[in-house]
């Protein structure tokens, strides 16, 4: 909530000059308390400077003896017992300061300054409505006091007044986000842009806050309704499409579900939480229909640059989780294309070789990333499996070797590699070795179970 700070030592030392020139041709009792009245003045100022509240209201005190209709040594008063934290003496005496003069903002200003800190928000309201008169700012705090208090359909129709007459605020569309979670209030908010709309049919914006207003009530027809007449009105609008998209892909209309979507995802405007929404929308529709799967390759592509998100690579994550492993290595090969060093995606690539059977491809795409990752034991370990599958024993059996040499705890690895070795000893005939290695897998394995 906005404050005002006041300046008491400028604001003092204004007021007092102008009371004692406004007295012309003084007798000398009349000057000798003027004297009184001005030292006295200046001594509270001076202790309110060096944070002596109590002294300083002795002093204003003496001029309150001298000028009782003083409303500048009241407001002073007000200044000083809020310093003090004295907030009823405060707030009586800036009410005082308000009756002598009710033009002067500041005396009701230090009046909402009290409220505020003692948190009286009810109070605050009605003189902020007050002050509202001498400064029409005022309002930005009047909707904080309006949320303070819950009064939510004033806060609201306030926040639209000011959204058109001094424009949006970040502080403000929160406060009407926070209000139209509540379903009670959307049925005047959607009139609101309803009437907006009218006024003026080639705002984008109210469009999408309705758009959105109807989709989060489930209002799925009213929203495309509202969609197809930002179209209409505005045939430019990126975000019309992102609700037709939704709409197509309800009526299994890939082609233009597809269609909208390349519009959105080259749109600098909507951000990339609703495209990568949408993309997985689109890939869930694609598994089911995939004669799309082009389309869906493309709608990838707008993501290579995404640092936040790779998006290739978690589209082959998900094939993988329905085992469906030729979509799985196409979208990981797609990825390494751009994150050729990503040694996760590496390994989930080569796993999923391994489950499809794509042992030649196995045998190659390993090797070729031992050469570029020669430490990395995993890569040895798919070489090795894929050599022996391809009965290629004496080769498998001198990778394996190898990249024994790299595991570092990590005993399932250590398990797999002396099972692949027992095999490559076996095809070569060794019976000894096999066994040697069959059993050195079997200790780790018990070894893992206690």
């Amino acid at each position: 909530m906005k404050k005002i700070v006041l300046f008491s030592f400028f604001f003092g030392t204004f007021f007092v000059p102008a009371i004692l020139l406004a007295q012309t041709e003084p007798k000398d009792t009349l000057a000798l308390a003027e004297n009184k009245f001005e030292e006295s003045f200046y001594e509270s100022l001076k202790q309110k400077g060096i944070q002596n509240y109590d002294k300083a209201v002795d002093a204003l005190e003496k001029c309150q003896n001298l000028q009782p209709n003083n409303a500048v040594v009241y407001f002073e008063l007000g200044k000083n017992y809020l310093a003090y934290k004295k907030y009823p003496q405060a707030y009586e005496n800036f009410e005082k300061a308000t009756k002598i003069d009710p033009t002067n903002r500041w005396f009701w200003n230090g009046m909402y300054d009290v409220t505020y800190e003692t948190q009286d928000y009810n109070k605050s309201i009605a003189i902020v409505q007050k002050l509202i008169e001498f400064k029409p700012d005022f309002k930005e705090d009047l909707v904080s006091l309006y949320m303070n208090t819950q009064q939510f359909d004033k806060a609201l129709d306030l926040i639209n007044e000011l959204n058109e007459t001094v424009g949006k605020s970040e502080k403000r569309e929160l406060y009407k986000a926070d209000i139209l979670r509540d379903t009670k209030y959307q049925g005047s908010e959607k009139a609101n842009l309803i009437d907006k709309i009218k006024k003026n049919p080639k705002d984008e914006a109210n469009y999408i806050a309705l758009i959105y207003m109807y989709s989060q009530s489930n209002q799925e027809e009213k929203a495309l309704e509202v969609a197809k007449q930002l179209e209409k009105e505005i045939p430019t609008s990126d975000w019309a499409q992102v609700s037709l998209f939704k709409f197509h892909l309800n009526n299994n209309d890939g082609a233009k579900a597809a269609k909208a979507m390349n519009i959105v995802f080259a749109s600098d405007k909507i951000d990339k939480k609703i495209k990568h929404r949408m993309l997985n929308e689109f890939l869930l529709f694609t598994r089911n229909n995939p004669q799309y799967d082009k389309e869906l390759e493309k709608a990838i592509s707008y993501f290579d640059n995404d640092k936040e998100v790779k998006v290739a690579k978690e589209i082959g994550k998900f094939y993988q989780s329905k085992n469906d492993w030729n979509n799985a290595i196409k979208y990981y090969e797609m990825h390494l294309k751009s994150a050729n060093d990503d040694m996760d995606t590496i390994l989930l690539l080569l796993q999923a070789y391994t489950e499809s059977q794509q042992f030649d491809k196995l045998v190659k795409v390993s090797e070729q990333q031992m050469q570029l990752f020669p430490t990395q034991p995993q890569l040895y370990y798919y070489n090795g499996l894929a050599n022996n599958q391809l009965k290629n024993y004496k080769k498998a059996k001198d990778v394996l070797e190898s990249g024994m040499d790299f595991i570092i705890d990590d005993v399932i690895l250590e398990i797999n590699f002396n099972l692949q070795l027992g095999e490559a000893f076996n095809g070569l005939g060794d019976m000894k070795k096999k066994d040697s290695y069959f059993s050195r897998a079997n200790e780790l394995i018990n070894k893992q179970k206690k």
